[in-house]
């Protein structure tokens, strides 16, 4: 494998979010929602059978109330934003620890209170569109610096890109446990 080739793997890594513009304004039913998630999402999928969501994965969150109330069986726009970032929490963090994170939102839309979920989202998407330059071309600068032949320097590479996503974890692990687990303690306490 050559430098260029380990660039467009780099380019590869980088997949599609779900735009806000590309979400309908009606609510959808569950086959549609999974149609749109794997018409969207397919370019993350490591294996060409894996599935993007499935009917079981979103029967699980709304079970585990990662997801406000489902209406006539139809979900909407909201639903599918808090779905997007599921799937992108997934990856790296528990459901319990999801859960804290989206737990605000969810009891601010069952309690019908006003929330802004489309400003965060947007807001999310732009940040996430900076941080894959930022990831794409450190991991880029990394690659030039390598020895293209050298199995050490390519295994090296694996190691320095799994060490730096396994930090990311931990500090959205502790930042989770500062700021989210404290107010899950409080809630708990309160009842």
């Amino acid at each position: 494998m050559n430098k260029q080739e380990m660039m467009n793997i780099i380019e590869q890594s980088v997949h599609e979010k779900i735009q806000l513009n590309e979400i309908p304004e009606i609510d959808l039913y569950m086959d549609q929602v999974i149609q749109l998630f794997e018409n969207k999402l397919s370019n993350s999928k490591r294996n060409e059978e894996d599935k993007v969501l499935t009917k079981t994965m979103i029967n699980n969150y709304a079970k585990a109330k990662l997801l406000m109330s489902v209406k006539n069986k139809k979900y909407s726009k909201e639903h599918l934003i808090l779905m997007s970032l599921i799937y992108e929490l997934k990856g790296s963090l528990s459901i319990n620890d999801i859960k804290l994170l989206l737990a605000n939102i969810v009891d601010k839309f069952e309690n019908e209170e006003e929330y802004d979920l489309r400003g965060l989202y947007e807001r999310y998407l732009e940040e996430n569109k900076k941080d894959d330059e930022i990831i794409v071309n450190g991991l880029k600068n990394k690659i030039n610096d390598i020895d293209d032949n050298s199995y050490e320097e390519k295994l090296l590479l694996i190691l320095s890109t799994i060490s730096m996503s396994n930090m990311y974890r931990r500090v959205g692990e502790l930042l989770i446990d500062k700021y989210f687990g404290e107010e899950e303690e409080k809630n708990e306490k309160s009842k």
